[in-house]
């Protein structure tokens, strides 16, 4: 099985365009980085909230504008009740566990230190919880602020009108399009009892297959159809500019998105697991999607080489907190 974990920033590169990158689809467990900061004051996180509100490129110590490269985080929600209790979920609204709840606060510390200007995530709670409770750990101290722009009227209420409040915020977009494969009639039924009522064949089909649907349900391509049609139309074009964002969905909608990004088949895709609470780290330059693994753990420089800008990023960090 293909776990979701990681590649060394200096070997086995996937990238989207390239011709070799199917003979290199295994994901390899590494620890690359949670990059304690810790020492970093709440004045310091401020001063630094320029660095995580703007892309590195538009710094005058970024990379040029040419040569743009902007962050991409995946993450899975945390455990949810009924990920406890071995349901099928699908499209039902259930929260986080205690489990899921420490899962969402150890990947924010993992990506505390990486810039973020835009986060997307799902309508459903698990995936919303799991956004803010990341977000509590990250070192800039911005207060994630959900987008209510689905009626003008909406708009217009939950707008904010101080500038310099709309700087220490990072925008929070719902869009059901990342939400989890809608499961049908398997929706509230365990899974183990399923597979004996059903036999394990069927319900691996039911689950797995790319274009088998369950009952009443969505299939993996039926998912793919609108999350990365999203993706591609409202998350790529900031990538493009320059932007750095997170996305916080589920396993098949984000299952869906690996697939455009790292050019998987629909054999390769059905074998590839996402583990809860897990951020998974692209580099988007050039137009092409680099997956970097996972932010994991290792030693706090590595994170940041992974590329020139997030190596300047990082020395900026730390000669902010050798200022202070």
């Amino acid at each position: 099985m293909i776990t979701a974990v990681s590649l060394s920033f200096n070997s086995n590169l996937l990238v989207r365009d390239g011709r070799d990158s199917h003979s290199r689809k295994r994901f390899q467990e590494l620890s690359v980085g949670s990059p304690s900061l810790g020492f970093l004051g709440k004045n310091n996180c401020f001063r630094l909230c320029g660095l995580c509100s703007s892309s590195l490129q538009n710094h005058p110590y970024g990379s040029p504008m040419e040569d743009k490269e902007s962050v991409l985080i995946l993450m899975r929600h945390g455990e949810s009740m009924w990920n406890e209790k071995n349901l099928f979920t699908g499209c039902v609204d259930v929260p986080l566990t205690s489990k899921g709840v420490e899962e969402a606060i150890e990947a924010g510390k993992r990506i505390s230190n990486l810039p973020l200007d835009i986060i997307y995530t799902s309508t459903l709670i698990r995936a919303q919880m799991t956004t803010m409770l990341a977000l509590t750990q990250h070192h800039c101290m911005k207060v994630p602020t959900v987008m209510h722009h689905r009626t003008e009227q909406a708009r217009t209420w939950s707008q904010i009108y101080s500038e310099e409040t709309k700087k220490q915020t990072i925008p929070v977009v719902k869009a059901w399009q990342l939400n989890e494969r809608m499961y049908g009639d398997l929706q509230g039924l365990n899974k183990q009892e399923t597979a004996e009522q059903y036999g394990k064949e069927q319900v691996y089909n039911w689950r797995r297959s790319y274009r088998v649907r369950p009952p009443n349900g969505e299939s993996l391509e039926m998912c793919l159809g609108r999350a990365v049609t999203f993706f591609k139309e409202q998350i790529e074009p900031h990538l493009l500019k320059g932007e750095h964002l997170m996305v916080v969905a589920h396993a098949n909608s984000l299952r869906s998105i690996i697939m455009y990004l790292d050019k998987l088949s629909s054999e390769e895709v059905i074998n590839l697991e996402l583990s809860t609470g897990v951020p998974m780290l692209y580099i988007y330059k050039g137009g092409n999607f680099i997956r970097r693994g996972s932010p994991h753990g290792s030693s706090e420089a590595g994170v940041y080489a992974y590329t020139e800008s997030l190596a300047v990023y990082r020395q900026k960090l730390v000669e902010t907190s050798s200022d202070a």
